[in-house]
């Protein structure tokens, strides 16, 4: 076969850091060709030269054997490159086929019927089904990164980059993108896929390349070897899949929700009737497909959403009504959901965000004046702690960090500030496997010093590893209540489908 993409010895600098050290890598045409790497590894940055979007400092790019410029994406459209970033380039009031033909009109005026048509034609070829006329903030996560799949393919692209493609997706649709992977490779599209998940290399690729710090450390064949080598050479040494998690009896009521009722954006009930309790000591997972009522019980618990009816008890107190910023104080941790819109202000530098929630309390202020020295020390230690990589360390903006290494910062900060329930949505979402096992290590640490923890995971590998009981939720009821050991994948599986609601349904 022959490369369709090479590059070699790629060098790229930011200010305090090396991002690529002489990078070298051969993609061949027809096959899908996986980039490994630790968070903050220089993956991204090796691909946005590729894209145009950077210039590297050295090194040679060359495309279908012939060395090329590429200084912006237009060049590397031009040349048949496309990507789809980590977060998504759309207009979120326009229509899918308005996306798709923004900045390829031709001139003032454009022909959106034919488009739509063009759109339906490409979007039936690859297995994407997705309709021309639906508005972007209408349609799922997984559709919208499908509408950005058809804006390279609309401008005919063949060699197509997907950054962290599954970041953001519900295990259905991880299972679309596979396929739709598969089927364009099948039609001879070239595909690099960035990603840190091992089990979705597997399931696709067939070549990996494997960087580590900025760093070229090998490539490998997908097939003739195991997900443990590859993860060994990613972190530097071997890397342990399952926690290490002691038996531990729990203690007194942390949290009660009582018959909550929650209203979603849309105005009807998200969460109904919904009870639960969680005990120092335990970590209770919260199982369910995307959009079945978490997001809303999340928000209602932590204060971002007022409550229809039911009462949430803290340590015997009941704080339905008290503001975030009063809950945080008595003792509550969040790591959300959504880390740039809720977890940093990006526009701040780390320290800042570090200390976001005590700024106004000592030792960071002292009679209202703010103590930077003690801000920088103590943001210090939580990056040196959590591993949390930057160009330019804790001055660096929250919005210049790779979104794995946002993560560690966001779970740094609220784990140091020890709180007595640790309310955990998607962890480890964009992590590496090396931090994945350092931040089950932390969340179980907090567990077993007698703190209550409510870890939310679309990942029922995270919630089988880590909870000691399951709760499991759908269409914002709560369907059961288990305890790990006493279950396995697929009962849960069914109750998250509400298989077990109409059992009791039945009974009653």
């Amino acid at each position: 076969m022959s490369h369709v993409i090479e590059m070699l010895g790629i060098r790229k600098e930011f200010p305090g850091i090396v991002a690529n050290d002489n990078i070298n890598l051969q993609v061949e045409e027809g096959e899908i060709h996986a980039i490994l790497g630790e968070n903050g590894a220089g993956k991204s940055t090796l691909m946005s030269i590729l894209f145009g979007l950077y210039q590297a400092d050295k090194g040679v790019i060359k495309v279908r054997g012939k060395e090329v410029s590429i200084k912006n994406p237009n060049d590397a459209f031009d040349l048949g490159i496309g990507m789809v970033h980590q977060h998504f380039q759309l207009v979120h009031n326009f229509t899918v086929a308005e996306n798709i033909i923004l900045g390829k009109e031709g001139g003032f005026v454009y022909d959106i019927k034919s488009a739509s048509k063009k759109i339906k034609e490409i979007s039936k070829r690859y297995g994407l089904e997705i309709e021309p006329d639906m508005v972007i903030e209408d349609i799922t996560v997984g559709m919208q990164q499908r509408v950005e799949i058809l804006k390279m393919l609309y401008r005919d692209a063949d060699i197509l980059i997907f950054d962290e493609p599954t970041a953001v997706l519900t295990p259905q649709e991880i299972d679309e993108l596979m396929t739709i992977m598969k089927n364009l490779a099948s039609e001879g599209k070239s595909i690099i896929l960035i990603t840190h998940k091992l089990d979705e290399i597997k399931r696709v690729a067939d070549r990996c390349t494997i960087i580590r710090r900025g760093k070229f450390i090998n490539v490998v064949d997908v097939a003739s070897t195991s997900v443990n080598e590859m993860a060994a050479m990613m972190v530097g040494r071997p890397v342990s899949f399952k926690v290490e998690k002691a038996p531990k009896t729990p203690g007194e009521s942390v949290l009660e929700v009582e018959n909550l009722n929650v209203l979603n954006n849309k105005g009807v009930l998200g969460v109904k009737d919904f009870s639960l309790s969680v005990r120092r000591g335990e970590i209770v997972g919260i199982a369910g497909v995307d959009g079945n009522g978490q997001t809303e019980l999340i928000e209602a618990i932590t204060g971002l959403r007022k409550i229809q009816s039911g009462k949430i008890m803290f340590l015997g107190e009941d704080f339905s009504s008290l503001s975030i910023k009063e809950r945080n104080e008595k003792g509550l941790g969040h790591i959300p959901e959504d880390r740039q819109k809720r977890g940093l202000i990006l526009s701040f530098p780390i320290a800042s965000n570090m200390v976001i929630k005590d700024f106004d309390k000592a030792p960071f202020s002292q009679k209202g004046i703010l103590d930077k020295e003690a801000i920088r020390k103590y943001s210090q230690d939580i990056v040196d702690k959590f591993d949390v990589r930057s160009g330019e360390g804790i001055d660096s903006l929250g919005g210049m960090l790779s979104g794995g290494n946002q993560q560690k910062a966001i779970i740094g900060r609220e784990v140091t500030q020890d709180p007595d329930l640790l309310i955990a949505v998607q962890p480890t979402r964009g992590l590496d496997v090396g931090a994945i096992e350092f931040i089950h290590q932390a969340i179980v640490a907090q567990r077993d010093k007698g703190k209550a923890v409510l870890l939310v995971s679309f990942e029922l590998d995270e919630i089988f590893n880590l909870s000691d009981r399951i709760a499991v939720i759908n269409a914002g009821r709560l369907i059961d209540i288990v305890k790990t050991e006493e279950t396995d994948v697929h009962a849960v599986g069914l109750m998250m489908a509400g298989i077990k609601a109409e059992k009791k349904e039945e009974k009653r």
